[in-house]
């Protein structure tokens, strides 16, 4: 036995090691955690591909913190990485925010800014070798400026494709997040958002504040007939939050990441090898650049 023991302790130790040199060595896909040799190294690996997720600085409700958006999107572009490795550019929150101005902690930056960080932001992704970038947005307020912004990537010929990761009802999870889900009102900082932050950071959902507020529709231009117009929001929810119950559910926040992610890494797999985004962008360009020649 005391000729074994040291065996057992030497092969323990090799394991620790190991184990040890393994997570020195693990490429980071944390575009802020590469040092430039292995930046090197990510772009490959990565077959090019980079995810932005966005978010942005505004009150979610009286419980949960200024930037859910961006601890949200960048927990599922990390936990589709995991499983189809891509480089995460880091925090990222210059976006639309115009409607929660009279809210404090808000941060709106102006419409030119918000366009030229992000245009500059996939210039020098590409200059870099990203060149197959994935904007993943966390933000509601987000959603037509970055489609416009994807529409208008066909107003001049880039170096790189842009795509807008569009998540769907996941199979796998469905049931499962219906049957968890007790909210019938379920929008800005609702039943989503907050058991989300309660798997992401539970130390950052102020419990105690959850029912302190009214996330309730107040619909104060219910008689405004077949128009738009930007004050919707504010006519619906001036306190920038919109639940009628908030229970704080691990569960359902952890598949709600879970179900993003697993379709995030289904898209960075898709463009790493398919080149049919590239191939029709300089078919379309070539055509646009001579419309008249058949």
């Amino acid at each position: 036995m005391k000729k074994i023991a040291p065996l057992f302790t030497f092969l323990f130790l090799s394991l620790v090691l190991s184990a040890q040199q393994s997570v020195q060595t693990e490429l980071p896909y944390k575009m802020e955690e590469l040092t430039a040799p292995k930046f090197l190294k990510a772009v490959e690996k990565a077959g090019g591909v980079c995810i932005i997720p966005l978010g942005i600085l505004e009150k979610h409700g009286p419980h949960l913190p200024l930037g859910t958006d961006i601890f949200e999107s960048r927990e599922i572009a990390f936990t589709a990485a995991q499983t189809e490795y891509a480089v995460v550019f880091p925090a990222y929150f210059t976006g639309q925010i115009f409607e929660a101005k009279h809210q404090p902690g808000t941060i709106a930056y102006s419409n030119d800014l918000m366009w030229k960080m992000l245009e500059e932001t996939c210039k020098e992704l590409s200059r870099n070798g990203l060149k197959k970038i994935i904007l993943l947005n966390g933000h509601g307020g987000n959603t037509s400026f970055l489609t416009y912004f994807c529409q208008s990537q066909l107003a001049a010929q880039h170096d790189y494709t842009v795509v807008l990761f569009r998540p769907e009802e996941n199979p796998k999870y469905k049931n499962e997040i219906e049957s968890l889900k007790k909210a019938k009102l379920d929008g800005h900082a609702g039943e989503e958002e907050t058991s989300m932050m309660y798997f992401i950071a539970p130390s950052l959902v102020d419990t105690e504040a959850l029912r302190s507020e009214s996330g309730l529709d107040q619909n104060r231009l219910d008689k405004l007939p077949y128009g738009y117009t930007g004050i919707w929001w504010y006519a619906k929810y001036p306190n920038h939050f919109a639940s009628d119950v908030n229970p704080t559910n691990k569960k359902l926040g952890e598949l709600l990441v879970k179900s993003d992610a697993e379709e995030l890494a289904g898209l960075i797999k898709y463009l790493k090898t398919d080149k049919t985004i590239q191939q029709l962008q300089e078919e379309f360009f070539k055509k646009a650049n001579n419309p008249l020649t058949r």
